[in-house]
């Protein structure tokens, strides 16, 4: 029996729930990626609450020309620019069973360079 890449995901997006849990203090950095956009939430798991949520569609990012890969690293830039203002430096990176490869790697990386924690 053969997986779908949904179901594969899925799979590895279990996985890594069982261990990456966000609080209040250290929210879990959790990203969605699609074929056009990417996204990020930060979420308190024990609340169950989104803290604080940034997408590629953003005025100051949807407007300026680059890669997908290039809006990614500025969605990370922003998130990070949001959290320290709402007081969180401190996150737990949550990759949602994406590789840690292109787009993701580059929101990671633009979100350590703006001061967030992993």
């Amino acid at each position: 029996m053969s997986l779908t890449k949904i179901e594969r995901r899925f799979r590895i997006r279990k996985r890594i729930r069982k261990i990456v849990h966000g609080s209040a203090d250290r929210p879990r950095m959790s990203v969605f990626r699609s074929n056009k956009q990417i996204g990020v939430q930060l979420i308190d798991d024990v609340q169950g609450v989104t803290l604080l949520a940034v997408t590629s569609k953003e005025k100051e990012i949807a407007g300026t020309k680059g890669t997908k890969t290039e809006k990614a690293g500025m969605v990370g830039k922003l998130v990070a620019e949001k959290a320290l203002a709402a007081g969180i430096t401190e996150v737990v990176f949550d990759r949602g069973g994406y590789l840690y490869h292109g787009r993701v790697k580059q929101l990671a990386d633009a979100a350590r360079e703006g001061g967030l924690k992993f």
